[in-house]
């Protein structure tokens, strides 16, 4: 359903995009993953006929953006960072407002707009409630529906949950699920790798403008190969101690900022543990708790790009991608 071969963008000197080749079947969620700067946004200012590429092409539904703009823009639908809604209407005449610009005769355009409100679990905000007075994954859920109100079969949502809560940030997630379960295929850009592994069927790593990665969260995670440990020390003090012990068992472990918790990799697995737990119980070091699991998509991340990962599970956000001048506004027949 969309399609990339060979995208080449350059920004004067810059190479943006370096020969991008990523196909993405219908119905499923394609995750873009990658630091600031690497690409993302141009790949979907690509897709939404805001950017031409300089060599390649791009197809959405069957349709280029290079010898069919205007039918790519009649297939998509897309919601921005932040939510396209006025704040000075409901949310019910949000929605019959964009369906009546895509044409639809009034009746028809009040009868959708009561229809998504149901979907998007709406209906039961007050009738008389301003979008301005809505709840931040309230106005996000909204703004969804209006992407989806011509039922476009391709959604492009670029960073969907910027700036919500976590309670936000999980209607998000169900509203973009609805998609999916009406055989809408989705390309989801992403700051917060939690959110990638929860709701991309694959996941796609761009970095420095090249394709590092393509494959489901399960795929990455084993390219990191082996196992990981985390180790919670009883006592602080330990912490030093406990990793120089690990270091000349052949462990490298990492100490966090507190002291009292190592994450490291093992081939072994639970052999791997044992030997650890073996280890710092002949130092007299007491374990509060020990835990073996696979690699997170953080580590995955890590791993593929080099980039610094933040406390709270998003990658690394950088310098933004430099943008030409460009009109601001979304392209006629796609909604932003």
């Amino acid at each position: 359903m969309i399609s990339l071969r060979g995208v080449v963008k350059h920004y004067g000197d810059r190479t943006a995009l370096a020969g991008i080749d990523l196909e993405v079947p219908a119905g499923t969620v394609q995750g873009l993953l990658g630091p600031n700067g690497a690409g993302k946004t141009t790949i979907v200012r690509v897709l939404t006929t805001l950017l031409e590429p300089d060599a390649g092409d791009a197809l959405v539904a069957g349709r280029s953006v290079r010898t069919d703009p205007d039918g790519v823009r009649r297939s998509i639908g897309v919601s921005g960072q932040y939510a396209a809604v006025d704040e000075k209407l409901t949310g019910f005449e949000n929605l019959r407002m964009v369906a009546r610009l895509y044409g639809m005769p009034r009746r028809t355009a009040a009868a959708r707009a009561r229809e998504l409100l149901r979907d998007f679990r709406l209906e039961d905000v007050p009738a008389t409630l301003l979008a301005g007075q809505y709840s931040g994954g309230m106005r996000r859920r909204l703004d969804l529906a209006g992407a989806v109100i011509a039922r476009p079969p391709v959604v492009i949502l670029d960073e969907p949950t910027t700036g919500l809560d976590p309670r936000g940030r999980r209607d998000t997630w169900d509203a973009v699920n609805s998609l999916t379960a009406d055989g809408v295929t989705v390309l989801l850009t992403t700051q917060y790798l939690e959110e990638a592994d929860q709701l991309a069927d694959s996941i796609a790593v761009i970095d420095h403008g090249r394709l590092v990665a393509d494959g489901t969260a399960a795929a990455l995670k084993e390219r990191v190969g082996g196992s990981r440990i985390d180790i919670a020390l009883a006592d602080s003090a330990n912490g030093a101690p406990a990793r120089a012990a690990l270091a000349r068992a052949g462990f490298e472990a990492e100490l966090d900022e507190r002291g009292t918790r190592l994450t490291f990799a093992v081939e072994t697995g639970g052999a791997g543990l044992a030997r650890v737990l073996s280890v710092l119980e002949s130092r007299g070091i007491a374990v509060g708790e020990a835990a073996l699991r696979r690699p997170t998509l953080d580590e995955v991340f890590l791993g593929l790009t080099g980039g610094l990962g933040a406390p709270d599970g998003s990658a690394d956000l950088g310098d933004p991608e430099p943008r030409p001048e460009e009109p601001a506004a979304a392209p006629t027949g796609a909604r932003s």
